[in-house]
């Protein structure tokens, strides 16, 4: 195996990756090789580095991606070639696997033995040795716990940087409540009405925007807020997604009366639903009387934003909770594109329907 063989083999060996295919650009690689090595023109280096591609192509380890573009040189190459998932070979030991066997189910691992990295093998042990102690352990967040058994609070969160966390737990046949951690919701910003105490709290008015949260203030303040909410909450568009959860750590559990105000467009029908399906054991509805208001502030609709993904879904759920008349308006403004912010309720026009 001469010289230029083994480089390109290392190379390709660092690209491959155990779960995946990899795309790579030939005059990138051979641009390496070149930078690499002082006497690669002497020896006749493409030569080389034609007959190694050939070879690695020849074991499976390359294969050509074949769209009529090569790499301009003699012999041609095709310019992009797929690296190939590395055939791996089971590590881990069967003795050690056996011994962690009451606590986890190592089935998935013998169908795929390409998870079977050293990574890997830390990360269940990590799990175990915690699993042998979690009754005493206290529930912590799920950044908190990642932390301390994975080095990093994003593992199971962040599956851009970490891909291999986004599926880890199914692996081992764990749970989030085996590992005493919890997806804590994000605090809000909200206002409750002066001289109402906590208890007294029934019906909530959640808003997405900044501006009409502190319109409405004013307006509950004034007592000219339909649905005469006991509290105001400040959404911050998807955020209460996110968000909502922490309600119930902070107030008594009861039944309450949640109304929802946002944007009208494909955004904010959105979270509207969103909300619905994922509490569905809370009473949650559109605010109707503010949405109504904001059909007839419908001369200062403006243009959907950039971006916003288009749900015919989200919509028909959403536009359900209206009359046949205010659904055609409301598809007229969908099928020109438009939208009316939430923004068009101000205290000024508030006052047209006093």
């Amino acid at each position: 195996m001469n010289s230029v063989e083994v480089r390109v083999r290392g190379f390709i060996e660092d690209i491959g990756h155990p779960r995946q295919k990899k795309k790579i650009n030939i005059n990138d690689l051979e641009f390496q090789l070149r930078n690499l090595m002082d006497d690669y023109y002497e020896m006749d280096g493409y030569s080389l580095f034609y007959q190694a591609i050939e070879t690695l192509q020849a074991e499976g380890q390359l294969s050509p991606i074949q769209n009529k573009q090569y790499n301009g040189r003699t012999p041609s190459l095709p310019l992009y070639y797929w690296v190939h998932t590395k055939v791996q070979e089971e590590k881990w030991d069967r003795l050690e696997m056996m011994k962690l066997s009451d606590r986890f189910d190592f089935s998935y691992y013998e169908r795929h033995p390409e998870w079977q990295t050293q990574d890997e093998w830390s990360r269940i042990q990590n799990v175990y040795q915690f699993l042998q102690s979690s009754q005493e352990r206290e529930i912590v967040s799920v950044e908190e716990r990642c932390l301390e058994l994975f080095g990093h609070e994003k593992f199971l969160l962040d599956s851009t940087e970490f891909p291999e966390g986004s599926g880890f737990l199914t692996r081992i046949g764990v749970s989030e409540e085996q590992l005493k951690m919890v997806h804590y919701g994000e605090p809000f910003v909200f206002w409750m009405k002066q001289g109402r105490e906590i208890s007294e709290i029934q019906r909530v008015l959640i808003v997405e925007n900044l501006s009409f949260f502190h319109t409405a203030i004013k307006l509950l303040e004034q007592d000219l807020l339909d649905y005469e909410p006991e509290l105001i909450i400040y959404g911050e568009g998807t955020k209460i997604e996110r968000s909502f959860s922490f309600f119930f750590r902070m107030f008594p559990e009861k039944n309450y009366l949640f109304y929802y105000a946002g944007d009208l467009d494909a955004a904010g029908y959105g979270i509207m639903v969103r909300l619905i399906e994922k509490y569905q054991n809370c009473s949650i509805q559109p605010a109707l009387k503010i949405y109504r208001k904001m059909l007839q502030c419908a001369e200062q609709k403006n243009v959907q934003k950039r971006g916003q993904t288009q749900n015919t879904s989200y919509r028909d759920s959403f536009l359900q909770w209206f009359t046949d008349d205010e659904q055609e308006l409301l598809m007229q403004l969908w099928e020109e594109n438009k939208r009316i912010p939430q923004e068009v309720l101000t205290i000024e026009t508030w006052r047209r329907w006093m």
